[in-house]
């Protein structure tokens, strides 16, 4: 259906997403944590078996090559990256190889279903033996059956809801998916595309690789600190990271626009006619019914509540910048 009924869907019911798209590659071997903690930017020695972590891979120069999320399993570790990253991210490890570990790409082993929104617990509960009412977010359980089929079930998503996400074989994902919508019709469930999965990552200020994040972005200045964890050891571009921290001259940042006007990537922002920043992401909020937007200012020019301008094919209109997210009255911690 639409994007905008898709969107109010997942916030209010839920939806079913197809993100097969995304890579995964299997870490494996008795170095596999050392090769983790070397090639990604948060510590992963912290992960337990049945967690999951948001985390980020950089360069030697600090730029982000793509944001992952690691799952910890008993014996090795699954990276999942970002579908156009999938050759460039594992030449990338490849190249880095150590003793002791056996890398994989399976990404065409794996199909991959999102089911997202309030409803998500009780639809998936009532095809499945496992108890998931209390799997914490970010944690995952390995061997779930659904309907006759194997699954790794997480509790992650994009959206800001409460929400799982389903890895399986792809010959399976056709019944699975049929399971789910057949369950779902009594709670309301319906599919979801990545249209409404975009505006759903908006509202909650979740990044996009490509648009608000890329190699020419550090994780400092992409708000990425809190997973930057410096005092883990050695990690590629942890130099380059410490020493730009204190040149940095923008930053990312979230405004809700005060006109009535869309922002769109690659849309100009203005303080007093002077160029200070640039949209990265914008979109109408569904749930706001407001355009809103993230991008890059320079750090001078951040305050909380302060007004900007966005130029948007060539008018000029009224913004202000404010605390993320925009939504806030989701259902991700039910």
């Amino acid at each position: 259906s639409s994007i905008v009924e898709e969107h109010l869907n997942v916030r209010n019911k839920a939806g079913l997403f197809d993100v097969s798209h995304m890579g995964e590659f299997i870490i494996s071997g008795p170095a596999s944590e050392e090769f983790m903690q070397l090639v990604t930017i948060n510590d992963v020695s912290k992960l337990r078996t049945g967690q999951a972590q948001y985390n980020a891979m950089c360069d030697e120069n600090g730029g982000i090559i793509d944001d992952v999320i690691i799952f910890k399993k008993d014996n090795e570790f699954m990276m999942v990256v970002n579908a156009a990253n999938i050759d460039k991210n594992f030449d990338w490890l490849e190249s880095l190889m150590i003793e002791g570990i056996v890398l994989k790409n399976k990404s065409m082993d794996f199909g991959l279903i999102a089911i997202q929104g309030p409803a998500s617990r009780k639809i998936l509960q009532s095809l499945i033996k496992e108890d998931i009412s209390n799997l914490k977010f970010y944690h995952f359980i390995d061997g779930v059956d659904i309907g006759g089929n194997e699954t790794l079930l997480s509790r992650t998503g994009y959206t800001g809801e409460l929400g799982y996400e389903i890895y399986a074989r792809p010959e399976s994902l056709k019944k699975i998916w049929e399971n789910l919508m057949e369950e779902g019709n009594k709670y309301g469930l319906l599919p979801a595309g990545l249209g409404c999965r975009d505006t759903l990552r908006m509202e909650m200020n979740y990044l996009l690789y490509g648009n608000d994040i890329d190699l020419n972005t550090g994780p400092i200045e992409a708000g990425l600190g809190w997973i930057t964890k410096f005092d883990k050891g050695d990690f590629i571009g942890k130099e380059s990271i410490i020493q730009s921290k204190n040149k940095i001259s923008k930053r990312i940042f979230c405004f809700s626009m005060l006109d009535r006007a869309i922002p769109r990537n690659g849309c100009q922002i203005l303080h007093d006619n002077m160029l200070i920043g640039n949209v990265t992401s914008g979109t109408m909020s569904p749930m706001i019914k407001n355009g809103i937007g993230i991008g890059y200012i320079k750090k001078s020019h951040y305050k909380l509540d302060s007004r900007i301008s966005i130029n948007i094919r060539g008018n000029l209109k009224k913004a202000k910048i404010i605390k993320p997210p925009f939504y806030r009255h989701g259902s991700l911690h039910n």
